[in-house]
């Protein structure tokens, strides 16, 4: 029997596969654009798992702002299907990166153990007592977007117009007008930013010859700001039309500072 030493290389490996990079966050806050640009930039040897629970539905793939990416893997139940997708990238010796803001996802996948019909976010259980699960069972990179809740509600009205002008107001219509939608997907994807207030808006009118000023009219009149917090230099540069500036706040205060907790993690 021949024997080989391990190589600097093949030790980094190893440690590599017993690693996972989770990025969450609230809507809107940046996560997927974090998870692309750390992937595609800085970790090609990656993969990204989509751990959305609003994402992981077909349809509405504009309102749901859907990651448009080659290799995305949706986190769906039944969980050993979503930890065997972890398994396989790691047998690749890629990493893997789990993106989304569904702690009710997120958890299940990485406690080592997991009883479906507790409710690991109820307040009795968050004390030392907690009978739940705190053992993971991969190394865990947690990265959390943060942004004031003030300016995250300004940038979303924004982010909607601009759906709106991808196609929000009609794909929502036709998802109104076709009863034979799976219903369980229709309950779920209601969550999603804008689906309540047009709802509203197509149970009176029609679709058809409706501007554009009318169609954010609806978004607006459901969804009110408190202007009072200060928030993240990032977002507000997005608020104000991005270009150049939006880039370099993005890249100083985001990218970078993760991309070295990322590299620094898969280095220990």
């Amino acid at each position: 029997m021949t024997t080989h030493d391990a190589t600097p290389a093949t030790t980094t490996a190893i440690r590599r596969r017993k690693k996972i990079i989770v990025i969450m966050g609230p809507t809107g806050c940046g996560k997927s654009k974090l998870s692309v640009d750390l992937a595609s930039r800085f970790f090609p040897a990656s993969e990204i798992v989509n751990s959305d629970k609003i994402q992981v539905y077909r349809g509405l793939d504009v309102t749901t702002n859907k990651i448009p990416l080659l290799e995305v893997y949706p986190l769906q139940f039944p969980l050993s299907s979503a930890s065997s997708v972890i398994s396989q990238i790691r047998s690749r010796l890629r990493i893997p990166f789990t993106v989304g803001g569904s702690n009710s996802f997120i958890y299940p996948l990485l406690a080592k153990k997991f009883n479906p019909e507790s409710d690991v976010f109820s307040e009795s259980n968050c004390g030392e007592d907690s009978v739940f699960c705190k053992e993971l069972r991969y190394s865990c990179c947690f990265l959390r977007v943060n942004v004031s809740l003030a300016v995250l509600n300004k940038y979303l009205v924004k982010r909607v117009d601009d759906m709106l002008e991808s196609g929000m107001f009609e794909e929502l219509a036709q998802h109104f007008e076709n009863p034979a939608s799976n219903s369980v997907s229709k309950c779920r994807l209601k969550k999603a930013i804008g689906v309540l207030e047009f709802e509203k808006y197509f149970k009176r009118f029609k679709s058809i010859d409706v501007d554009d000023e009318e169609r954010s009219m609806v978004w607006r009149k459901g969804n009110r700001e408190d202007p009072k917090a200060e928030g993240m230099e990032t977002v507000r540069a997005a608020m104000d039309g991005g270009g150049r500036r939006l880039a370099d706040i993005w890249e100083e205060q985001v990218e970078e500072p993760n991309m070295k907790v990322v590299k620094q993690f898969l280095m220990e």
